[in-house]
């Protein structure tokens, strides 16, 4: 039977791009000020603030090979990507009752324990729902980032609105607020969501993709470049070093955004062309190129083409790797192989952001983004080794 499309995009990716949509908006409501909450008022110090960012960023990432592969042997995503968003939009609202580091933590935790139990199982989900890998992931990414456009200026209007009020409890009203959206998309997953056919439960188990030596060297890759992954935070500390409000800093988030947004789904669709490895390569370079942006940024325009590269760099990464897995993994572990990249890309992201944090309370956020540049040109230069030496076998 033919699959329901809506604007050409199957329903199941479509659906799920509004679902994406929603609680991005209500994730990025909290993410856009969650910098400056952190310095001004729990007091946190750089280094500290980088490690909590590090652990947020990475800790999600952790679980999303166990629920992926569980997902695969159930045959049944749909449970996990619907508790994963409810466990997220739950920890999420319960934010504007922390008074402290420890307890902060312990909710965006929770947080990225929802997206860990959901990411690998919904992605299987898009993969499954679709021939064009590369457009369906892009057309994802695209709406996820959108709501992130949309989360940042709805906190822009309530830190308006709220002026006369002290910076405490806008935050904290913005946390409450940020609920709203994240449980519309719980519930549009409850009830439209449609888990694959069920004839998948029948795939036979074949020869796994995970023993591939050129799986294993992609991830080898993504490691590296993990290690120069920085929280999005460093980029909104760095506008704030050059002299900027929080409120200014939202602004800039909000570019970083649109453009992420608006070139997530033609990269997505132009990639289904060509050989995904070489977007990805080029995804490394950009990235690096960004980071050196950052290091010596200065003035306006320059703080603006490191966040227009930067959303290039994350339209590529975000998406292109994704559609990659989903196709060369077999159809019985394709929850387990996109979860073990985002497993290695967790494990080694946190170290990242801890030793950016370092190296800007050390010396200064120069020297954060320098290291970045190294991590992100050395993981190019490692994809490009292996097309040669492919090339020559």
């Amino acid at each position: 039977m033919k699959k329901k499309k809506i604007f050409g995009i199957p329903k199941n990716v479509f659906l799920l791009g509004i679902v994406s949509f929603l609680n991005d908006m209500s994730s990025e409501m909290i993410t856009s000020i969650t910098p400056s909450y952190l310095i001004e008022v729990l007091n946190v110090d750089k280094l500290l603030s980088g490690t909590i960012m590090g652990a947020i960023e990475s800790l999600s990432s952790l679980f999303k090979v166990i629920f992926g592969y569980i997902s695969d042997k159930i045959r049944n995503r749909k449970v996990f990507v619907s508790f994963g968003y409810f466990l997220s939009t739950i920890s999420k609202g319960a934010l504007a009752f922390t008074h402290s580091w420890l307890d902060f933590l312990f909710l965006r935790v929770l947080d990225r324990l929802g997206k860990g139990i959901r990411t690998a199982p919904r992605d299987a989900l898009i993969a499954e729902s679709t021939k064009k890998t590369g457009k369906s992931f892009g057309f994802h990414r695209m709406m996820d980032t959108l709501g992130a456009v949309v989360g940042p200026i709805l906190s822009i209007i309530i830190l308006e609105l709220l002026s006369n009020y002290s910076a405490n409890f806008s935050y904290r009203m913005i946390f409450l607020l940020s609920f709203i959206p994240g449980i519309l998309s719980v519930l549009l997953i409850i009830f439209f969501i449609k888990d694959t056919d069920k004839n998948l439960k029948k795939i036979i188990m074949g020869k796994s993709s995970l023993n591939s030596e050129s799986l294993k060297l992609f991830l080898f890759v993504v490691a590296v470049a993990s290690l120069g992954r920085y929280s999005y935070a460093f980029t909104i500390w760095k506008v704030y070093d050059v002299g900027y409000t929080v409120i200014q800093g939202l602004y800039f988030y909000i570019i970083f955004n649109i453009f992420y947004a608006i070139t997530s789904y033609p990269i997505g669709t132009f990639s289904d062309k060509f050989d995904k490895r070489m977007f990805i390569t080029l995804g490394f370079g950009i990235a690096a190129l960004a980071s050196l942006i950052f290091a010596f940024a200065d003035s306006l325009w320059m703080l603006l083409l490191g966040f227009i590269f930067y959303s290039v760099y994350l339209a590529i990464e975000e998406t292109i790797p994704r559609a990659y897995l989903a196709e060369i993994a077999e159809g019985f572990e394709k929850g387990t192989v996109i979860g073990a990249y985002h497993t290695v890309f967790g494990v080694f992201v946190f170290p990242a952001s801890v030793i950016a944090g370092w190296l800007w309370q050390s010396y200064s956020l120069e020297y954060s983004f320098l290291y970045a540049t190294v991590m992100n040109s050395l993981a190019m230069f490692l994809m490009i080794l292996e097309w040669v030496l492919k090339w020559k076998s």
